[in-house]
């Protein structure tokens, strides 16, 4: 290892670098400034044979109990270039620059694309990884290219976006997370371009507001809903310790939407089945609310169940307390997936992760039945 770099620390509690601040300890952690350091100290590991793992932010990710027995490393690379044209922005940040405020450079300097997503918390380079989205945009829209180091080969390679795979909060760099680390990210912004004014509830705020939507006010707008619906990291806010939206909306053939709302009106959820809240999605398929199921199948928002609970602004965000662990939490989720399938045989899936980006293993009571896939 360079001398130069100081060696990592052993056994770091990792709950202080998460949102949700629950997990237990990494057998060794450093945080690292440069893009050298981080190759350096996945090296280190492959060398020393131990698992290692990346954190950004820690917005995104439930830390086991058990921690984790390798090597973590906190990505906290800056840095941000711009290369200019008439037609488009390129501007590509480090993986640790923290997203919002590239969103904010942005929207000041008057480059559209990303305004809507203003306010999520975490590093840059999650954003691609799980093509994140928000109120009509999502990264995947001006996403250019990943700079990501090939941990098979340890090559530095550029992945153009038609090679990310991107789909609905996934991308090929969550699909196989053990392989890629992302260094880098490519934004192809608009100069002068139009805020996007999509999202219904967005849009009825701006109109409240009468004034023309232009960047700022569509960013301030934003972090209004997000502040609203405790979805920005406030230190008073008694729902802060959270991941936002902890399941995806579930994305169904229109066949298994109509049973959903037929369902619904069986039960008294509905007057009748049109009523059934539902958005179109790509190739005819139809994306359910996940907050309308999860509210309907017995968690309201306020719901608690001793140190962690439904956040009180928002059904789709667990949170927690104080003085729980991350057993105590995933349990709540698993119970809440096997409500949702026991009432609409419908399936839903955790959005964070694991902390090696493997999918979250959530806890499972008795009961459900068969399910309609999504």
């Amino acid at each position: 290892m360079n001398t130069a770099l100081p060696a990592p620390r052993r056994n770091v509690p990792l709950a202080p670098h998460t949102t949700l601040e629950l997990g237990g300890r990494a057998g060794f952690f450093l945080e690292i400034a440069r893009e050298s350091e981080l190759l350096e100290m996945l090296r280190w590991a492959a060398v020393q044979g131990l698992p290692a793992a990346l954190l950004g932010g820690g917005s995104n990710v439930v830390v086991d109990d058990e921690g984790f027995p390798g090597l973590v490393v906190r990505v906290a690379t800056r840095g941000i270039e711009v290369a200019r044209s008439d037609q488009e922005i390129l501007l590509t940040a480090a993986a640790g620059e923290p997203w919002d405020e590239v969103v904010s450079l942005a929207v000041g300097e008057g480059w559209a694309g990303i305004e809507c997503l203003s306010g999520i918390p975490g590093t840059t380079g999650a954003t691609p990884i799980q093509n994140v989205g928000a109120y009509g945009q999502e990264i995947g829209q001006v996403l250019h290219s990943v700079r990501a180091l090939d941990r098979s080969t340890w090559e530095v390679v550029t992945l153009p976006k038609d090679e990310l795979q991107l789909g609905y909060r996934t991308s090929l760099l969550r699909r196989q997370p053990a392989r890629w680390a992302v260094l880098a990210v490519t934004l192809a912004l608009r100069p002068g371009g139009e805020a996007t004014v999509r999202y219904r509830e967005l849009e009825k705020l701006l109109l409240a507001g009468g004034r023309d939507p232009g960047l700022p006010r569509v960013r301030e707008a934003v972090l209004e809903l997000r502040r609203v619906k405790s979805m920005l990291l406030t230190p008073d806010d008694p729902n802060r310790r959270s991941v936002g939206s902890f399941f995806l909306n579930p994305v169904v053939t229109a066949a298994v939407a109509e049973k959903v709302a037929r369902r619904a009106v069986d039960l008294g959820d509905l007057a009748c089945p049109d009523h059934l809240p539902r958005f179109p999605s790509p190739q005819g398929l139809v994306k359910l609310p996940a907050a309308w199921l999860v509210e309907r199948a017995g968690f309201p928002r306020g719901f608690r169940r001793g140190v962690v609970g439904v956040s009180s602004r928002h059904a789709l965000a667990l949170v927690h307390h104080g003085g729980g662990t991350a057993a105590e939490l995933l349990a709540l989720a698993g119970d809440i997936v096997t409500a949702v399938e026991e009432r609409f045989d419908v399936s839903l899936v955790p959005e964070p992760t694991a902390l090696d980006g493997s999918p979250l293993s959530l806890p499972r009571t008795s009961g459900g039945g068969a399910r309609l896939r999504p």
